[in-house]
């Protein structure tokens, strides 16, 4: 089943419209593998109905649908490996410090998906609470899609998921088995915060963070975008912290208020001093 130009081009505009995600000329059989499975949950017989019903109200459900489902949700944990090394042994020693007064750490996972990288994030910081002692840790992780945040908080993952990533120790360590399921310890699961919230969009009031994880989010974005949501991540971020962003991104001609730095082969970027 194929889907028709003009339906492909209304599609390219409510994504980018309503997530600032450029969906690029060629990328039909995304769309068309994405969305006939949105239509056949509608109980439609094919794409060109689909569109057909969108076209024909205004936003509701259905298009939120649609944009979620042509959001890409490829996650795993402790992704990359890298960025949570130099957490572990360059950023949280620093921080240790550097807060030592205050005694307060955050950490936001942006585009969290269903919440593989911010249970990372929580499972190193539970190997280091000896140091943490007395400290208020936050996590925040935030996603686009109301599913994804959904499946999130409730913390619970297939063998091909713990497969992915997941040191056996932390297996053991972290989850309970639940039929054919694995679920994250209790403990660890009520130190993340998840939410809905939409990179794009105006971002609700934010706690100052002293990391951010926003890997593999930029690339979806055009350009003006790129820039917006940077410039907001600068305000978000305390004085000295930290930005990891994907392999393929950088703030380089896009944002000259931050500098690139390299933390145990993980580039990062922080913001300049004023």
């Amino acid at each position: 089943m194929t889907i028709a130009p003009a339906d492909f081009e209304y599609v390219q505009k409510l994504v980018h419209e309503r997530a600032a995600i450029v969906l690029e000329p060629g990328k039909e059989y995304l769309a068309e593998s994405r969305l006939l499975a949105v239509a056949r949950r509608e109980g439609l017989g094919s794409l060109a109905e689909l569109v057909a019903r969108l076209r024909g109200e205004r936003w509701n459900p259905l298009h939120r649908k649609v944009v979620e489902a042509m959001t890409t949700n490829e996650t795993s944990f402790f992704r990359d490996a890298h960025p949570f090394d130099a957490l572990r042994r360059r950023i949280l020693p620093e921080v240790l410090e550097r807060r030592a007064a205050e005694r307060v750490l955050r950490i936001w996972s942006a585009a969290s998906s269903s919440g593989q990288e911010a249970y990372s994030i929580a499972m190193l910081l539970r190997e280091e609470a000896a140091a943490l002692r007395g400290w208020q840790v936050g996590i925040l992780g935030t996603d686009l899609s109301a599913e994804m945040v959904a499946r999130a908080r409730a913390g619970r993952f297939s063998q091909l998921e713990v497969n992915r990533g997941l040191p056996a120790t932390f297996l053991a360590r972290y989850f309970r088995r639940r039929g054919m399921e694995w679920e994250i310890d209790e403990a660890v699961r009520g130190m993340v915060e998840f939410r809905e919230m939409n990179l794009a969009d105006a971002w609700p009031v934010l706690p100052e963070m002293d990391v951010v994880f926003m890997r593999n989010v930029l690339i979806y974005f055009d350009l003006d975008t790129k820039r917006a949501v940077l410039a907001r991540v600068r305000r978000v971020l305390r004085p000295g912290g930290y930005l990891f962003l994907g392999g393929a991104e950088t703030t380089i001609n896009l944002d000259d208020g931050f500098e690139r730095v390299v933390l145990d082969q993980a580039p990062a970027y922080r913001p300049r001093a004023s």
